[in-house]
Parts: structure tokens; C-alpha cells; sequence
């Protein structure tokens, strides 16, 4: 069983080895990104700790910031904005005080944010902000799996973090063929590193050697090593689309919240369909 009190000592050291990573590369990105997480990190494990409500408060958070970055990056109008955040609160709600009626909380709020333009009256850009909001509900909505995850949350977020700089110093290291036009700068080289560092990090936490279902354990293999690349991927097709480089710019070294849980959304998206 994967519980907060067993993963606290491997983030810790996780916190520390990144610590003497990121000083002896000397990149100042990196060290901002380190220390945005020293500063997350315990606070998130501590909200976690308090349990379901603790994980549905990150969510929520999560959630409400992730949704205006998203209709900030779209331009999208405020009524939207709220739409979509009153949406994915609903969700993430519902998934903590009747998990059985998700399903339903996901339906209304697919409703909720397609009917704002509707009653708004906007003819010309009507189909596009509806599409935009049922698309930013169902990028964002695998943040309700905060909830029935838990601790598997945290760890998850720490095997792609640790991919994610292991891709970033391998693709730059090694070069080779791009992984895709929409992100040119990502390399193959960069992207199997990545995996085998997100691999390795789940057999550190333990993730092989513990008494875990097995759809757990594949789920999480193919998560870091399948979702979180397509993840970031699928934010830079929406980033390009939008003309912009980061959907916000308050994280040092990482842009917005959802410049830094990319790759998480898919992964999480993928752990819980394979568990459930």
C-alpha cells in the first residue's frame, strides 16, 4: 500500500539529489523550477496527509488556477472562465462526497459550459468557446482523481517531474530526431531517457517490490512513460494554437500551473482508467 507517510522520505531525498543536480548544472531555470518545488512539495504532501479532504482541496485548487490559465491562454471571456472552474469544482466535489455520481457531475458540467455561449447570444464565436470549455473541462477533469488516488498522486507527480528533467538534459545532451512538430525542441533521445528515469524513479518508490494490484503498476509504467509525454504535448498543440510560449508566468523557471502539470493530466487520466 502506497501511503503519504511512506513516500515523505523518498521526496525528501528526491528534494535533496535535485538539489545537487540543479547546482551543478548551473542552469538558472532549473534551480528556479527546484526551488518552486521546495516550496509546493511540503505543502502539497501536508495537504495530502489530512487525507480525502486534504487531496480534494489540492484538487480543487489545482483546478480553479489551471482553468483561468486556460482561458487566459484562449482569450476566452470571464463567464466562460467561471463556467469552466464552477465545473470542475462541481467534479471534484462530487468525486469526494458521492463518487457513484461523477459520471452525472461531469455530464452538467459539460452542459454548463457549453450553454454559456448559447445563452450569452453569440453567434459568431458561439461553437468555438463551447468547444474550448467542454475541452478544458475534459483536460482538467483527471484532477478529480486527486480524491480516489491519494498518495499515488504524489508519487505519480514525482516520476514525472524527475522524467521530465531527465528528458529536458538528455534531449539537449544527445540531440537527435525531434519527437514532434509541435514541439521541435523535444527530442526521441530525450523522451526514452525521460521514461526510463520515470520508470526508475516508480521502482525507488517501491512501486514493483510492494503488494500493489498489477493494473496499478501498469498503469503507472505506461503513465510516465506514454502519458506524460503526450501530455506535454498535447499543451503545446493548445499553447500554439494560442500563439503563446507559457499560459502564465507566476512559477519561476516553469511558467503557470499548467505548464508544470502537463504531462501530469494525461498520466493521471491514464492510472485511473487502468485501476479503476
Amino acid at each position: 500500500m502506497i501511503t503519504v507517510g511512506t513516500l515523505v522520505p523518498y521526496l525528501a531525498v528526491a528534494l535533496g539529489a535535485g538539489a545537487v543536480a540543479v547546482l551543478a548544472s548551473r542552469r538558472r531555470d532549473l534551480i528556479q523550477r527546484w526551488c518552486a518545488w521546495a516550496v509546493g512539495i511540503p505543502l502539497v504532501t501536508g495537504a495530502f496527509w489530512l487525507g480525502a479532504p486534504g487531496a480534494a482541496a489540492v484538487g480543487a485548487a489545482a483546478a480553479c488556477i489551471a482553468a483561468l490559465e486556460f482561458g487566459a491562454t484562449l482569450r476566452a471571456p470571464w463567464l466562460d472562465r467561471a463556467a469552466l472552474v464552477l465545473a470542475l469544482l462541481a467534479l471534484i466535489g462530487t468525486a469526494g462526497l458521492s463518487p457513484g455520481h461523477v459520471l452525472r457531475a461531469a455530464g452538467a458540467g459539460v452542459l454548463l459550459v457549453a450553454a454559456v455561449p448559447v445563452l450569452t447570444g453569440d453567434a459568431a464565436g458561439g461553437l468555438r468557446r463551447a468547444a474550448n470549455g467542454v475541452l478544458g473541462l475534459i483536460w482538467l477533469a483527471p484532477l478529480a482523481a486527486t480524491v480516489r488516488l491519494g498518495a499515488v498522486t504524489l508519487l505519480l507527480f514525482a516520476a514525472v517531474s524527475i522524467g521530465d528533467i531527465a528528458a529536458y538534459v538528455a534531449g539537449r545532451r544527445f540531440g537527435g530526431p525531434s519527437l514532434s512538430p509541435l514541439s521541435p525542441a523535444k527530442r526521441w533521445s530525450g523522451t526514452l531517457a525521460g521514461g526510463l528515469a520515470a520508470v526508475g524513479t516508480l521502482a525507488v518508490f517501491g512501486v514493483f517490490t510492494r503488494d500493489l494490484p498489477t493494473s496499478l503498476i501498469i498503469g503507472l509504467v505506461v503513465a510516465v512513460t506514454v502519458g506524460a509525454p503526450l501530455g506535454d504535448l498535447f499543451e503545446s498543440m493548445i499553447k500554439r494554437g494560442a500563439g503563446v510560449k507559457d499560459t502564465a508566468s507566476w512559477i519561476p523557471g516553469s511558467g503557470g500551473l499548467l505548464d508544470r502539470i502537463d504531462s501530469l493530466l494525461l498520466a493521471l487520466a491514464i492510472v485511473l482508467l487502468m485501476s479503476w
